[in-house]
């Protein structure tokens, strides 16, 4: 009788203390799983700061440049955009829409050439790299600035030639550019470009940004915008950056 009250009160030791590891096990689980989530936080946390760090610093990289803006207009903005793209200098290049009387307007109601707006291509610079005197070399040499409304088969005011200056010293730069232009030998019948304050500056929809890059198959790419942009980097070489994305 002794022994079976023995063996009783050992089993019910034995249960509570595999009842104390198996409560004690959970507890040490949900403490582990704690300090892991606890970690994973605090490194998602640290990620965050590096990140936002590094935007950071990125800007006040760029802002230290001190990057100045050109707009110009000079038919479809994607040959623009592909041009300037691949000039040393030049940090960045955004197709948009200019100097129309429509409100955020869309690419298909600029097409209509019924909202006043040019396609244009706003190209931030670096002055200390290359100057706005040399950007609108570039823009004469790469469309037909005598053409009114008007570049090839692209015909409409949302076309024309136009150059939307940011500041008095552009309006100033681009007059005396064209005059000069006008007087050589490089365009046989007069130029027709018109020169604008910037007014009604619009980003164009975010598939038309790097468009020649993004779509270098597409025949409107392959059959215009190549070529041109082929001809330039040969005739400009000296203005290329040192590796260009085409």
């Amino acid at each position: 009788m002794e022994l079976v009250c023995y063996l009783k009160l050992t089993e019910t030791k034995v249960k509570g203390f595999f009842v104390e590891i198996q409560v004690r096990s959970q507890r040490y689980v949900t403490h582990l799983q704690n300090t892991v989530l606890n970690i994973m936080n605090k490194i998602l946390l640290i990620t965050g700061l590096l990140i936002s760090l590094s935007t950071n610093l990125l800007f006040a990289q760029t802002m230290d440049k001190n990057l100045e803006k050109a707009t110009f207009g000079a038919g479809c903005f994607w040959c623009v955009e592909a041009i300037y793209e691949i000039v040393e200098g030049v940090e960045h290049v955004e197709a948009g829409y200019s100097g129309g009387h429509v409100e955020n307007p869309s690419y298909r109601e600029v097409t209509t050439g019924r909202t006043g707006h040019a396609e244009v291509a706003r190209i931030h610079f670096d002055p200390e790299v290359i100057s706005y005197e040399e950007l609108l070399e570039v823009l004469w040499h790469t469309h037909n600035p005598t053409t009114l409304n008007r570049q090839g088969n692209d015909v409409g005011p949302q076309y024309r030639s136009v150059i939307f200056y940011h500041n008095e010293e552009q309006k100033e730069i681009a007059e005396k550019s064209l005059k000069k232009t006008d007087e050589s030998d490089l365009w046989e019948d007069p130029i027709v470009t018109e020169i604008q304050p910037l007014e009604n500056y619009f980003v164009a929809e975010n598939y038309h940004q790097n468009y020649f890059e993004n779509n270098p198959n597409a025949g409107y790419c392959s059959i215009v915008i190549a070529p041109k942009v082929a001809k330039f980097k040969k005739e400009f070489d000296y203005l290329l950056k040192e590796n260009p994305k085409f």
